[in-house]
């Protein structure tokens, strides 16, 4: 089966087609660095990199543009009420969402251009939408004139009208049209500019995306552009507008939008104080596949709820793999073994269902059931072949190897299998509850465990006597 996507741009699911296959040219709207990034904003770097690591998979050689925008309204605004010069306020910011990417253990994408690095080619793209007639100056800057695009609203699907009521208010008395958007903005005497035709200036928020995803992935049809939901009125379809209008080709030919994220059923806001930044998440909980887990417990086209209780049950599901990979690890591997066909069937099965899975639309919460399944399946055929020792070792392996490709390879996850050796004295505790419970003191064995679970570490009694494990996180 090959890979099928829903396109926002159709409003339906097709099939995955580049235009010049095995390359395929991605490109997502990255962040404003006006501030730390937030865990929605870890939603979107997070479930594309698990597209762009999917689609390599299936063999697509992927290049990935994720811009950054460091000139904005925002980022002059927060600089005044910081007191600091914006360039510092971006520097920081940048910093900090490089940090953020490592902590999550997402790579950079091919390229990461920054507005202000771009501007004379903005510069460029405005002269030609003004010399075709769909922009006009004004004092205030350059605007285009979506009524003369006559495919405006084609990927929101509203009409003209609607989206006029819709629009951001703007107190610019000098557009001819309320719904014409901002390609050039002239700068305020205290504001950042840079020269232009049209006077000193910055460029308008949607401009940039055109022109950076036409420079850098060498094209003026994209095979993929990818954001967030919020964002196809009006930023994606004022996109469309400003790059068709000058190349008279279309701009990309699948659009794929993700769900939001909400706190307990509200809109994150640091005012509702449910501001959860990724450092924050970090430092609290010290293990991005928590949240890794979360976000893929839903269809990323849909809306998401953020609530602790989420993320102790994505603690437990990862703690799941873990005691399962960590088995594996133990057993001594002896080279040669090959699998017995029924082995290989079995594991494959569930391998093949995680695929189709991921070529449905990057169905990830039925993958990541498919994983489930996979150690959960593990676990009763070893049960059933205790006896058999050599059968244990091969499903282990199997399962370890199955695992460690699908999980880590396209969902990032398991980057960190190294189990802490036991101290002396964790040893010794064990050792003493292990006495304990020889001698049937029980009172004395449940203390022992309870002091070991302060430190990390559950113990289990089983069949095959006292075993141990590390809590996950």
């Amino acid at each position: 089966m090959s890979v099928r996507v829903y396109n926002s741009l159709t409003r339906k699911k097709e099939p995955f087609e580049p235009l010049h296959p095995p390359q395929v040219n991605m490109y997502t709207c990255g962040v404003t660095v006006y501030d730390e990034c937030h865990i929605g904003h870890a939603r979107s770097l997070y479930i594309f990199d698990v597209m762009r690591r999917y689609l390599t998979y299936r063999g697509y050689q992927i290049t990935l543009v994720r811009n950054i925008t460091d000139i904005d309204d925002k980022i002059i605004n927060r600089a005044k009420e910081l007191k600091i010069n914006w360039p510092e306020l971006t520097e920081k910011c940048v910093k900090s969402y490089y940090r953020d990417l490592d902590s999550l253990r997402i790579s950079k994408a091919d390229y990461e251009p920054r507005a202000t690095e771009n501007i004379p080619e903005m510069i460029k793209h405005i002269e030609g939408l003004i010399a075709k007639g769909y922009a006009y100056t004004t004092e205030t800057g350059v605007y285009f004139r979506v009524r003369d695009f006559k495919d405006y609203g084609k990927l929101s699907g509203q009409g003209i009208d609607a989206m006029r009521s819709g629009a951001r208010k703007e107190p610019d008395e000098t557009k001819e049209d309320a719904l014409d958007f901002a390609l050039w903005k002239r700068s305020k005497p205290d504001e950042p500019f840079w020269e232009s035709p049209w006077g000193k200036g910055r460029p308008g928020w949607h401009i940039e995306c055109s022109v950076m995803s036409a420079k850098y992935l060498k094209t003026e049809t994209l095979d993929i552009h990818a954001g967030g939901r919020d964002l196809i009125f009006p930023h994606h379809e004022n996109e469309i507008a400003q790059s068709e209008a000058l190349s008279g080709k279309p701009f990309a030919k699948y659009w794929l939008h993700h769900g939001l994220l909400t706190i307990n059923n509200q809109k994150m806001a640091k005012s509702l104080g449910n501001f959860i930044t990724i450092k924050d998440f970090i430092e609290k909980h010290h293990n991005a596949d928590f949240l890794k887990l979360f976000f893929l417990s839903a269809h990323y086209a849909h809306p998401m709820d953020y609530t602790d209780k989420k993320i102790e049950e994505a603690k437990t599901a990862l703690e799941r793999f873990h005691i399962l990979l960590r088995k594996a690890q133990l057993i001594v591997r002896k080279p040669g073994i090959a699998f017995p066909a029924e082995t290989v069937d079995f594991v494959e099965k569930h391998r093949q269902r995680f695929i189709e899975a991921l070529d449905d639309d990057f169905n990830t919460p039925v993958a990541l059931s498919c994983l489930f399944d996979l150690v959960n399946e593990t676990n009763k055929f070893i049960d059933s072949e205790k006896h058999n020792l050599r059968y244990t070792e091969v499903i282990y392996r199997a399962c370890e190897d199955t695992i460690l490709e699908l999980g880590n390879k396209i969902f990032g996850l398991f980057d960190d299998l190294s189990w802490e050796p036991l101290n002396d004295e964790e040893k010794g505790l064990l050792e003493e509850r292990l006495k304990a419970r020889h001698n049937k003191d029980f009172k004395a064995s449940d203390s022992f465990r309870e002091e070991l679970r302060k430190k990390g570490i559950i113990v289990e009694d089983t069949k095959d006597g006292q075993s141990h494990r590390r809590i996950v996180g």
